[in-house]
């Protein structure tokens, strides 16, 4: 390809809209063009890029055994009424209206679609286990569209799709894909992490998240500094530090006493009134859940984790209760809820475990109590990891400590189980003719997110540094003056040598400053550059430059072609070695 005949509108400045790397420099290096709040055309350089993203996913998907289909992204309101999830979704599901007033949405996934067709088609155990995957276009309505292409309202997605006759082909299933895109990041060329993490409203049992590793990444990721845990920081689970017996043994419980702390409510004020430490208050959270109304207890110096609550609770929705459902069921305004008579489920963080003698509200208008005890002055019916994880807590599957990063989330692989199949009733028949619920996986990689994630990965203060595997060309000529009939000429026959041999190559062939192509190089970030300039006016010999390195190899005229097939070999001999 001809640089002069390609679309590749660079910009100098950074616009006013891009918050983040990737979309700072996908705009500069003219791969995408904003339409809407998070929707974007992708220009020739950034198309390029995702379909390489696009060919890597197909290759592994296939050699894993998966099948490629395509399901529409316009979908019926009924399918989502039989999952339930048409209203439970939420306002990210954009629905509307044909001409007869039938409703619809735009897909955001795919699951209720896949299951209708597998229960249609699918009737023996002998056509499971059953993979199928798609490269479609989603559309989620989010409430704030950011970061480019990181949190768009459109954007391309793979969704895979399991389908198995029981839970442990399930599992061998999951852990095929697993594997499956951990090649997938690996050839695109980036350093990922794969974490637990919560399912969401797409349901399951359990799941895995793939962090691309960057210090820009707007998740955080939680690890053990000593083994191999890692998860997101809603699934972060923490261990249980424990006093030691004689530390127990040594807190005398004192008589419980009621004070007055008239307008005292945050856990600031108390502590501050009271002189007592956040780590001796406990709070008493209402929260709304399915049928009535539970009370969670947390450590005034530690964080709720409302994620952990509602699965532990066992609630489809929880939320905090509003002020006059806490007023009715405590008989105290907001700020003085306490767990001593309150009449409703009490559940409390591990924590609440190991305290003696604390504070917490006193049910009472303007009123704590002070040296509540547990057993003594009231009992929780289930203690459990309720909080959110930080820094420094005990790791829950080792010795070690957790420690943050941050990373972002380019990939997600669900256990669903049987949620969708029972809901659509999609069975198969067992080996004694038997009715059974198919056990189902989804998979989802997020393109455009992958994309932007290396450009975040690989970046530095002149612009992207693409992996080889995904750059939109592995090669750049580069004649710094093409006037110069002989350089020019030069430059042409390896621009075409390059070609014949299947290298994908970009000739710059404008007539532009050698600084604006240089800047331009570097902003568009093609891995391996080839350079004819005055070293070869003057001495004969070509630059040859690999975007992430200073070095430059100079190599004769005749052995341009030989040492640009050497330096771009070990790239495909690992691709020999490992064929899709």
């Amino acid at each position: 390809m001809r640089y002069s005949k390609m679309l590749i509108p660079t910009l100098r400045e950074v616009p006013a809209e891009a918050e983040v790397v990737s979309h700072k420099l996908m705009l500069r290096a003219g791969m995408i063009r904003k339409l809407a709040a998070g929707v974007y055309n992708y220009l020739p350089l950034g198309l390029r890029v995702i379909r390489k993203v696009e060919q890597i996913i197909r290759e592994e998907m296939n050699r894993a055994g998966a099948l490629e289909v395509l399901l529409p992204w316009v979908q019926p309101a009924e399918l989502w009424e039989e999952s339930g999830r048409w209203e439970d979704y939420g306002k990210e599901l954009l629905r509307f209206q044909d001409r007869h007033e039938r409703w619809f949405c735009l897909g955001p996934t795919h699951e209720e679609v896949i299951t209708d067709l597998v229960r249609k088609e699918v009737r023996s155990y002998r056509q499971l286990p059953l993979n199928l995957y798609q490269i479609q276009t989603k559309f989620r309505d989010e409430i704030r569209p950011r970061f480019g292409l990181m949190r768009g309202r459109e954007f391309g997605m793979k969704d895979a799709y399991s389908f198995d006759t029981n839970d442990q082909g399930a599992e061998e299933s999951y852990q095929v894909m697993f594997d499956t895109y951990c090649r997938i990041f690996e050839r695109c060329g980036l350093k990922f992490r794969a974490v637990e993490a919560e399912t969401g409203p797409i349901g399951g049992s359990f799941s895995h998240e793939f962090m691309v590793l960057a210090e820009t990444g707007e998740d955080i990721i939680v690890s053990c500094d000593s083994c191999e845990y890692a998860a997101n920081l809603e699934k972060a689970e923490i261990g249980k530090d424990r006093p030691s017996k004689k530390e127990r043994g040594e807190a005398k419980l004192k008589p419980l006493e009621i004070v007055s702390t008239p307008g005292i409510k945050t856990v600031e004020e108390v502590c501050v009134f009271l002189k007592v430490k956040p780590q001796n208050l406990v709070k008493t959270l209402i929260y709304q859940g399915d049928q009535e109304p539970i009370a969670a207890l947390v450590r005034g110096d530690h964080e709720i984790n409302e994620t952990k609550l509602q699965r532990v609770a066992g609630c489809q929705r929880l939320e905090l209760a509003p002020e006059e459902l806490i007023e009715q069921v405590s008989g105290a305004p907001l700020g003085f809820t306490g767990p001593v008579g309150l009449k409703l489920r009490l559940m409390a963080d591990q924590a609440i475990g190991d305290m003696v003698n604390f504070v917490t509200g006193a049910n009472k208008a303007d009123a704590h109590l002070l040296n509540v005890n547990l057993e003594r002055d009231f009992r929780v019916e289930e203690f459990s990891d309720l909080r959110v994880a930080r820094e420094g807590n005990p790791c829950p599957r080792g010795e070690g400590r957790l420690v943050f990063g941050r990373g972002i989330e380019v990939g997600h692989v669900f256990k669903l189980g049987t949620k969708y199949s029972k809901a659509f009733k999609a069975t198969y028949l067992d080996e004694q003719g038997k009715e059974r619920l198919m056990v189902m996986g989804c998979y989802g990689i997020g393109v455009g997110r992958t994309a932007a994630a290396a450009i975040e990965q690989h970046h530095d203060e002149k612009g992207i540094i693409f992996p080889l595997g995904i750059a939109p060309f592995q090669v750049l000529i580069l004649p710094v003056n093409i006037k110069e009939k002989r350089l020019n000429e030069v430059a042409e026959n390896i621009y075409q040598g390059l070609q014949e041999k299947g290298i994908e190559v970009i000739l710059d062939d404008r007539d532009e400053r050698p600084g604006v192509k240089f800047k331009d190089a570097d902003l568009i970030g093609i891995p391996l550059r080839v350079t004819l300039g005055n070293r070869f006016i003057k001495e004969g010999v070509v630059e040859l430059k690999w975007r992430w390195s200073e070095e430059i190899d100079l190599v004769g005229e005749k052995e341009v072609m030989d040492e640009v097939l050497k330096k771009l070999n070990p790239i495909k001999e690992d691709r020999d070695e490992n064929p899709p």
